[in-house]
């Protein structure tokens, strides 16, 4: 069965049967404006903030002048669709019931939007959504007053059209205004991205405060951008090149939309948090000549999308609202993706609904105050492959490293099958610590397990 919207089954059937039965509360003043800004498959220190010499990211720069670095944010999962289901319900993957590419956000699960436009937010996502394409699991269904972008995995940044899923499906064109499909052939989609936030900023009354999830495609292939933007990096090879390209629009679009919120006179009200759903890729389809993609860089991690080790989802992340969020610091406390949805609503004063389990904390004491992680460990599950870190130890159970590499794709075995990491000692998960370590290593397995068992019931 095609579970595909057509425009005719959106405008004729434009139901929004999982809209929250909630009343929308008066917006208050004292409501921080919020933006999410989330980069696919960018490479865990790609910015020249944390860095990189060879790519140019002046915008992000100036954000992380001005806020607060995160050095120890993880992603929930270490691909796309998981890692934004955690971001949008502040519950690891399994418990929101995404946990693989493919399957859609359920109608019954809560979204940061659907809580803050009831607290009387205006909502908005521009860019990829990869949670639902049918009318109880678009944007607009969960949450969102306004969405431009596309349904799926990823588009051509110029064809807005679905390429990947053949034989499955037929390729198809993914480009949507709320429920109705719209057509810009030839037009850059990380710039429009931009255009079409920063007139939501815009637009919307300054009284009103304002939640915009930017949900950029950029660095996720296919590998395209303008000449105008290829040419800033003329010595980098054509690999590279492209990335730090496409790296550079999504730095631009950024400025665009710090340019929106300065001209609406939100800028000093406006809580930002910029960071990354999943490190960088060694997919084929992201490379040159049928080989592995090198262009992403993980370094020192371990590991690349798609892997439980650090590699695949320690990402980078910058917290930024002037004179609310430290400047110029540096946090290393463990904290992940799925905290941003109950410390917006702290900061919002809208209350956590009761009737179900978050796995994300309200970690502002821990960005403003110097408090210690509120997490007890951090755990993830990809395929067979399971992971945990408390504090400095890491456990990886299965681990794949993805890394383009002849056995890449292959699950390790035998020891190396249950692999245990000091990450203050080795950050690249170099050294089985197994054996030394038995007791640790039992303690994490246990707990690891305890931790899937809970979450599956729930």
């Amino acid at each position: 069965m095609d579970h595909h919207l057509t425009r005719r089954s959106l405008l004729g059937g434009a139901v929004a049967a999982s809209q929250l039965p909630l009343q929308a509360a008066a917006a208050t003043s004292d409501k921080p404006n919020v933006v999410i800004i989330l980069f696919d498959d960018l490479g865990v220190h790609d910015q020249g903030y944390l860095g990189a010499t060879d790519l140019k990211t002046p915008n992000i720069d100036r954000l992380a002048a001005g806020g607060t670095v995160c050095r120890n944010w993880y992603s929930n999962a270490p691909v796309c669709a998981p890692a934004r289901s955690a971001l949008m319900t502040g519950r690891c993957p399994l418990r929101a019931g995404v946990a693989t590419n493919g399957t859609p956000l359920r109608p019954s699960e809560i979204t940061l939007a659907s809580a803050l436009k009831n607290a009387g937010y205006a909502t908005a996502l521009t860019g990829k959504w990869h949670l639902g394409s049918t009318p109880e699991t678009v944007p607009n269904a969960h949450g969102f007053d306004y969405f431009y972008g596309f349904h799926e995995g990823c588009v051509d940044y110029f064809s807005h059209r679905y390429y990947w899923g053949e034989p499955r499906v037929a390729n198809f064109h993914d480009l949507w205004r709320n429920r109705e499909e719209i057509f810009e052939d030839g037009q850059y989609l990380t710039e429009r991205i931009a255009q079409e936030a920063s007139s939501f900023i815009s637009r919307t009354p300054r009284e009103k405060p304002v939640f915009l999830y930017a949900a950029l495609n950029a660095v996720h292939y296919p590998m395209h951008a303008p000449a105008k933007y290829v040419s800033r990096f003329p010595s980098l090879d054509r690999e590279r090149q492209m990335y730090a390209a496409m790296l550079s629009a999504a730095d631009d679009a950024i400025g665009e939309i710090l340019a929106a919120l300065e001209r609406s006179g939100r800028r000093k009200d406006t809580l930002i948090y910029v960071l990354g759903d999943n490190g960088a890729t060694t997919e084929r389809r992201a490379g040159l000549n049928n080989m592995p993609a090198t262009a992403g860089r993980n370094t020192p991690f371990r590991g690349y999308k798609f892997s439980t080790f650090d590699g695949g989802m320690h990402v980078p992340a910058l917290v930024n609202w002037p004179g609310r969020i430290p400047a110029g610091k540096t946090n290393e406390e463990i904290v992940m993706t799925a905290d941003i949805f109950p410390t917006t609503c702290a900061l919002a004063d809208v209350p956590l609904p009761s009737d179900r389990t978050f796995d994300g904390r309200d970690v502002w004491p821990v960005l403003t105050r110097g408090a210690r992680s509120p997490h007890e460990f951090v755990a993830w599950t990809e395929g067979p492959q399971l992971a945990i870190r408390r504090g400095k130890w890491k456990l990886v159970l299965n681990g794949v490293a993805h890394d383009g590499t002849p056995n890449g794709d292959k699950p390790l075995t035998g020891d190396d099958a249950v692999f245990l990491s000091n990450l203050e000692e080795d950050a690249a998960e170099s050294r089985n610590l197994r054996h030394q370590f038995p007791e640790v290593t039992d303690q994490l397995q246990t707990a690891l397990q305890d931790w899937r068992k809970s979450v599956e019931a729930n």
